[in-house]
Formats: structure tokens, sequence, C-alpha cells
């Protein structure tokens, strides 16, 4: 008997470690794990929405991308049109200014041209009255047959 009595107490004393165990070990362990199983649910979760948000936050990267090379080519092709557009105004002011700088000349040329005829007509008168007076020998006063000049001038 002493040995079923040493069993009896040995199972006794597991029946009451167990009990022991059940009631002051395993709860604290147990909220231990579900505590530490929340944290990697939460954990996983935050991970997951910090994924998302990546996912999301690159999207939008990416549209806004889109939207400044639209934008920039928008900003090119305005650029280009206003270079365009200056030269084009700058080419017809340099069109302007040159035909006038050619009718001013034409005109200086026109009244020089004008100014060598008549100066050319007086010459002419002077020589053939020069050579009237060879003919005629004798003398003809320029300043009383002033009509007859001018009348010579105007023919030539």
């Amino acid at each position: 008997m002493n040995m079923n009595a040493t069993i009896l107490g040995q199972t006794i004393a597991f029946i009451l470690f167990v009990w022991f165990c059940m009631k002051f070990v395993w709860p604290p362990i147990m909220a231990a794990i579900e505590s530490r199983q929340k944290e990697i649910a939460e954990g996983l979760s935050s991970a997951e929405r910090a994924k998302k948000d990546l996912a999301l936050a690159q999207n939008n990267a990416t549209e806004q991308l889109k939207e400044a090379k639209l934008q920039s080519a928008q900003i090119v092709e305005q650029a280009n049109k206003r270079k365009a557009q200056i030269i084009e105004d700058a080419t017809r002011e340099a069109q302007a200014e040159r035909e006038k700088i050619l009718a001013q000349a034409q005109s200086e040329i026109e009244a020089e041209r004008n100014r060598v005829k008549e100066e050319l007509r007086k010459q002419v008168a002077t020589l053939a009255l020069a050579g009237a007076e060879k003919i005629l020998e004798r003398h003809i006063d320029a300043a009383a047959n002033s009509d007859i000049v001018e009348k010579v001038v105007a023919e030539l």
C-alpha cells in the first residue's frame, strides 16, 4: 500500500499542479499570447494599410507627373507659338522699315536727279548762250534776256 499511497499522492500532487497551473499560470500565458496575436494582427493590418497607401501615393505621383508633363508640353507649345509670333512681328516690322528706307532713298535719289537735271539744263543753256554769242559775235546780256534763258531752260 505504500506504493499505492505514493502513486495516489503523486496523482493528487499532479492534479493539484495541473489545477494550479490552469487557475493561476495558464490565464496570464493565454492573455500574453492573445495580446501578442492582436499586436501581430494589428501590425499586419498596418502593413497592409501602408502598402495600400504606398500604392495610392505612387498612383497619385504618377498622375501628378503625367499632369506636369502635359502642362510642360503646353507651356513649351505656347512658348514656341509666342516665339513664332515675335519672329513674325519682327520680320513684318523689319520689312516695313526696309520699305520706308527704300522709299526715302528713292525719294532722295529722285530729288537729286531732278536737281542735277535742272543744273544740267542751266549749264546747257549757258553753253548755248555762249555758243550763240560766239556765233553772233556779240555779247548777250543774260539779265536783260532772262526770259529767253528761261525759255531755253524750259525747252531742254
